[in-house]
């Protein structure tokens, strides 16, 4: 395994819950500090899968993970998804306010009100949440908005890997690249690993450090974004969604 890594997966499968068929297979690759890593894929490549995995949400069926060079099955689940946080593409708040939720976190940690309220302060004036939003629940929340107070909450644990399923697809392109501008500044600064899905080719294209690109919860590619011919790939993502699409009729 490279010293470099932070986080590497080996040969790493997960089998459906019912059925023989597998949602991922033999998927190897490493991340690297500071990565900017984009994962794209039609409609059930598995995209989500491999998320979860990386956060322990789901264990793999076969295969190996290291976190920092240490087996990934012996570090507490707890402890994994303090360093490794996952912001869901459709996130809850669980019934409490803004302020609650995104406090919530912090204070199982048991860090101090103090603490707290600068982290709160923080990353709501850096991701333009107004104060306003703090009183509210989440049925008084676009799904936009629950986005984007979910990676809120997630930056506040001030993570290693941040994972993000369609973190965009809510926002307007405004906001987006606003939260882009953020994410790429915490990544220079702070060494922020970040982990997207995203189906956005136009905002990850001027983003994403490397692209991985899965087929039936498959690998295909691993590619440097500079490499990369973006309409081509377009083309390619827009036909293989075509096809899935057409295999659910």
């Amino acid at each position: 395994m490279s010293v470099h890594s932070i986080l590497r997966l080996k040969q790493v499968s997960l089998a459906a819950l019912i059925g023989s068929d597998f949602l991922l297979q033999d998927i190897s690759f490493e991340i690297k500090p500071k990565d900017k890593l984009a994962i794209i894929g039609a409609s059930g490549a598995g995209k989500t899968s491999l998320l979860r995995i990386l956060n322990r949400l789901n264990t793999p069926t076969e295969g190996e993970i290291f976190f920092q060079a240490a087996p990934w099955g012996k570090i507490a689940a707890i402890q994994l998804r303090r360093q490794i946080v996952l912001v869901t593409q459709e996130p809850k708040l669980l019934g409490m306010t803004v302020e609650e939720a995104l406090n919530y976190p912090l204070q199982l940690q048991k860090l101090s009100m103090a603490e707290i309220r600068q982290r709160l302060d923080t990353w709501s004036n850096m991701l333009h949440i107004p104060q306003e939003w703090l009183n509210k629940t989440e049925l008084e929340l676009s799904l936009g908005q629950r986005q984007l107070v979910a990676i809120a909450r997630g930056l506040m644990m001030q993570p290693k890997i941040l994972l993000l399923d369609e973190p965009t697809s809510a926002l307007d392109v405004g906001i987006a690249n606003h939260l882009l501008s953020v994410l790429n500044h915490l990544n220079q600064t702070q060494d922020l690993t970040i982990v997207m899905v995203n189906h956005q080719l136009e905002l990850i294209k001027d983003f994403a450090d490397r692209v991985l690109y899965l087929v039936a919860g498959r690998l295909e590619e691993d590619i440097p974004a500079t490499e990369i011919v973006w309409q081509r790939l377009r083309q390619r993502l827009l036909q293989e969604q075509k096809d899935h699409d057409q295999e659910w009729l």
